[in-house]
């Protein structure tokens, strides 16, 4: 088993055995299931922008290749940080998959960027685009053989007594203050990375090739993965307000990115009536003769 029951007393076997986690009360239940909620959401959020590219072929026009690479950056640096900073366990599982679904989101982008005649990307994309790629899979690689070296390792929070004198605000490690400095990175990238499609969609005055259902899946994971890191009991003889510093570039990340996400669904009522047609529909327009 990941961990020893021992040092979780009253805590849920199946929760540990599984998650490698502490659940003692209905607070690090709750915690759990919206983790799970929240990593649903996420997985299921790729696929509808998956089927509206298929569908209209413009997502290399609809979405900003700033906003993929940024997103892509945050989810990076959200990965290594969530790990190094000792994380709940289903803040890394849930950071492995925004990492992989940026990937793919990436390479339909490049698809339709070629099968539609643009031209090439700007050496200091390719290059971005090239970086973050491979820095994604080596975290992967490294994340996974790190793990696999000590499978016994209980990353959940220890709920044995604490020491009087232990009692107080927990202290960073050196490892924890990179972490902690990484994830702020990663939330500002996450800040940063809705702007430039907010400015897509405005220069367009269209979201057509644009899934919502994207953009509204993200906006309820992000939710549930504040709302589980806020449940989670702290560990003994940590206060409320310390436990949420130590978590504090993730809820940035989760939940201050939901203010911008509100903006573009605004635009998504705004334009609604001003959407371009599919290329589907204009290559049928323009083979019409003009009736006028």
């Amino acid at each position: 088993p990941f961990g020893n029951l021992s040092d979780c007393p009253n805590g849920s076997r199946w929760i540990m055995d599984v998650f490698n986690e502490c659940a003692q009360d209905s607070r690090d239940v709750a915690s759990i299931v919206l983790g799970l909620g929240s990593i649903a959401c996420f997985i299921a959020a790729a696929f509808p922008q998956f089927y509206q590219a298929c569908r209209t072929g413009i997502m290399d026009q609809a979405l900003s290749i700033y906003f993929l690479l940024g997103w892509l950056g945050g989810d990076l640096l959200n990965l290594i940080g969530s790990f190094l900073a000792d994380q709940l366990p289903l803040q890394v599982y849930t950071a492995i998959y925004y990492v992989l679904s940026d990937l793919g989101m990436l390479s339909l982008y490049c698809y339709y960027r070629v099968k539609n005649g643009g031209r090439a990307f700007p050496a200091p994309i390719n290059a971005a685009f090239v970086f973050l790629s491979v820095g994604s899979l080596s975290s992967l690689s490294l994340l996974g053989s790190a793990s696999t070296k000590d499978p016994g390792t209980f990353k959940g929070r220890s709920l044995l007594s604490a020491p009087e004198d232990q009692l107080g605000p927990k202290p960073f490690s050196r490892t924890e203050i990179i972490g902690f400095t990484i994830g702020s990175i990663s939330s500002v990238l996450y800040l940063c990375s809705r702007v430039p499609q907010i400015c897509t969609n405005y220069k367009r005055k269209s979201t057509s090739g644009i899934s919502y259902s994207l953009f509204a899946l993200v906006m309820l994971g992000n939710s549930l993965y504040g709302l589980s890191v806020l449940l989670k009991t702290p560990e003994p003889g940590q206060g409320q307000g310390d436990y949420i510093l130590h978590h504090l570039p993730w809820l940035v990340g989760s939940l201050g990115v939901l203010a911008l996400d509100v903006v573009i669904s605004f635009q998504f009522l705004a334009y609604r009536k001003g959407r371009p047609a599919t290329l589907e529909e204009r290559d049928a327009l323009l083979g019409e003769p003009d009736e006028s």
